[in-house]
């Protein structure tokens, strides 16, 4: 018995095996604790969010995230508008049309799915419209995976969303409810993404404290859009072409030029920071439940003179690995990134100011440069007095395991670097299997060149 689990029958390989998922004892007043997927977790925000319209398409590790939300949509759990459509494009095309008209929207995606999306991605941000997109994050192709790592969120830090990422289910809930708010804020009406490990998160099950919906409308109020195409008493234009030049159009008014707009996306996002942590603040406050500063989260970094930074799975895993060298007399901290755009330089510098050695953990790439985790921190850190040593890895690419002893390995490495002073840009893998290759018809395929 856990939290309410029992079994009773079915049939499962000759016995008979089942579990029962009853309502768990240790609730509290105004909230229910489930046991939930990552991707019902974020269905389950998404409904009490009271989202108006859904536009989605199915892809592997996703999908039960828009399938709930049709489930709750058919059995009166949520009054809203499911769009069905051929192609994520579509799906977020939908999304950006109903956003327009005043709705709460969201969607759902994963890997190629979000690459489809990217012509529709920056046309949300141009416009300012706060939708929120659940990523169940996915290796990209070619080779074809559908395990994870993180390069899809990676790919659009540049396209003006927000992004966030969650280490536990119950992250994933709460950061969902925190996101329609902050992307709804007058001083920001920007564009979000939750994401969150696929397969790891989105298919696990944990407990989810979900709370009671008069408290969540208390949090999240009703959204009153910048834009809205149904007011029809005041006339607005969306997508409009622009020139290069502030144009005087006469009884019009005066027109941006295109340099305008980028700069009002550019302070939105820098200014979002403030927005996002005063959410986080007062969702800790009234809910009980936060994570760090909103920004990032931290264990055990006080006293620490070796700092771990990643983040989502990768960061979970590194928590095992900072109790197991704190008791071998390593004084190892954790900074796991929650957001990664709009990108916390300012915080993360005075955090890690009078560090000696930093080991980062990508589980992406930068092609032709090293992880990006590892060099847009090197980037936060110009200009520190006294630089610490920074060394990054790659690790757990296509869902290759990420194992404690990876993290170790990458933490002393690290370290005896750090003593000769050997600073490289030259990216390490981690759990590489490069010897059990050489039979491979195309064995030559993996080797490194070297000139």
């Amino acid at each position: 018995m856990y939290g309410g689990m029992s079994c009773e029958s079915n049939n499962y390989g000759g016995g008979k095996i089942s579990l029962t998922i009853t309502e768990p004892k240790f609730k509290t007043l105004g909230q229910k604790t489930k046991i939930l997927t990552g991707n019902h977790a974020a269905a389950h925000a998404i409904r009490q969010a009271k989202v108006g319209v859904i536009s989605a398409y199915p892809i592997t590790p996703q999908s039960p995230v828009v399938e709930k939300i049709a489930e709750f949509i058919s059995k009166g759990k949520l009054d809203a508008k499911f769009v069905k459509v051929e192609s994520e494009h579509s799906a977020l095309a939908v999304c950006c049309a109903a956003s327009v008209t005043g709705s709460r929207v969201a969607t759902a995606t994963s890997a190629h799915g979000l690459e489809l999306m990217y012509e529709m991605l920056p046309w949300a941000a141009g416009n300012r419209l706060p939708i929120v997109i659940n990523l169940a994050t996915r290796s990209l192709g070619a080779p074809w995976s559908v395990w994870t790592d993180h390069s899809d969120f990676i790919t659009i830090r540049d396209v003006g969303w927000i992004q966030f990422m969650c280490e536990s289910n119950q992250e994933i809930y709460d950061t969902n409810i925190q996101a329609f708010k902050i992307a709804e804020d007058p001083q920001v009406f920007l564009p979000s993404v939750v994401a969150y490990d696929g397969y790891i998160l989105s298919h696990t099950m944990m407990p989810v404290t979900l709370e009671d919906q008069q408290d969540i409308d208390a949090f999240l109020p009703p959204l009153k859009h910048h834009i809205n195409l149904s007011d029809i008493s005041q006339i607005k234009g969306v997508d409009p072409v622009t020139t290069p030049h502030i144009r005087n159009r006469g009884e019009e008014g005066t027109a941006p030029g295109y340099y305008e707009y980028r700069y009002a996306l550019q302070k939105a996002l820098e200014n979002s920071i403030d927005i996002i942590q005063q959410v986080h603040d007062e969702f800790a406050q009234k809910f009980g439940r936060s994570y760090g500063n909103g920004l990032f989260k931290t264990e055990q970094v006080e006293d620490a003179n070796v700092i771990i930074i990643a983040m989502g799975s990768v960061a979970s895993q590194s928590k095992i690995v900072v109790k197991k060298l704190r008791r071998e007399g390593l004084k190892v901290g954790l900074v796991s990134l929650k957001l990664f755009r709009p990108y916390p330089a300012k915080y993360l510098k005075e955090l890690l100011k009078e560090k000696e050695t930093i080991v980062v953990f990508d589980r992406d790439i930068g092609y032709g440069y090293e992880g990006v985790l590892c060099y847009e921190l090197k980037s936060a850190l110009y200009g520190l007095k006294k630089s610490p040593f920074i060394k990054g890895f790659i690790v757990g690419l296509g869902g290759r395991d990420v194992t404690n002893e990876h993290i170790i390995d990458g933490v002393n490495r690290a370290l005896n670097q750090a003593k000769t002073g050997e600073i490289s840009q030259t990216t390490e893998f981690l759990g590489l299997k490069l010897d059990q290759l050489s039979d491979y018809d195309e064995s030559t395929f993996f080797e490194e060149v070297k000139k």
